[in-house]
């Protein structure tokens, strides 16, 4: 498995929103598990109103599949309750992985 495509959205949340958006990260993780072309998915939190998606993908069609997908449309739909401004989506190159024994085990013995 080569790792080498991410996508790093940076979200800040409007005042008193933190929770909210922070409830929507977690129940998107439901919808990233069904990508297939999704390597890992993290949703994190810096701060009580700036919060993050970190994914990867081992190929360019995967991360346009994921960009095209379910997770930003529905981040589009709510937005304008949750946000302070526009997520700040990077598309970005990964220089360097270091996985799980265990995780990378998995990955490279699965049909």
């Amino acid at each position: 498995m080569t790792i080498k495509l991410g996508i790093l959205a940076l979200l800040e949340a409007r005042a008193g929103q933190g929770d909210q958006l922070a409830a929507f990260l977690e129940a998107g993780r439901e919808i990233a598990v069904a990508e297939q072309g999704t390597v890992t998915w993290y949703a994190f939190k810096i701060s009580d109103t700036s919060y993050g998606i970190l994914d990867t993908f081992e190929t360019e069609d995967a991360r346009a599949a994921h960009l095209n997908g379910q997770i930003p449309a529905a981040l589009g739909q709510v937005a304008g309750d949750l946000l302070a401004r526009e997520p700040d989506i990077r598309l970005i190159d990964i220089l360097a992985v270091k996985l799980a024994a265990l995780l990378a085990d998995r990955q490279t013995h699965e049909p």
